[in-house]
């Protein structure tokens, strides 16, 4: 919150970086991008059908299967 709050430039790029070095230190994966553009998954995956109507995800796995 502070972070896309702060109107100095200098002062942002400070937050953003503190914020980027915990991340790393924890080894966190934060989600940057999710729609359905890109949701991947890994090949053994089956059965699922992304809603094309929508933004929205839809998520409703009772055909999805993993094949392993």
């Amino acid at each position: 919150m502070q972070q896309s709050s702060e109107l100095d430039p200098a002062k942002r790029q400070k937050l953003v970086w503190e914020i980027d070095r915990l991340l790393l230190e924890d080894g966190a994966r934060p989600i940057v991008m999710w729609n359905r553009a890109a949701t991947c998954f890994q090949p053994y995956v089956k059965g699922y059908v992304s809603m094309i109507n929508s933004l929205y995800n839809g998520f409703r796995f009772e055909s999805l299967w993993l094949d392993k």
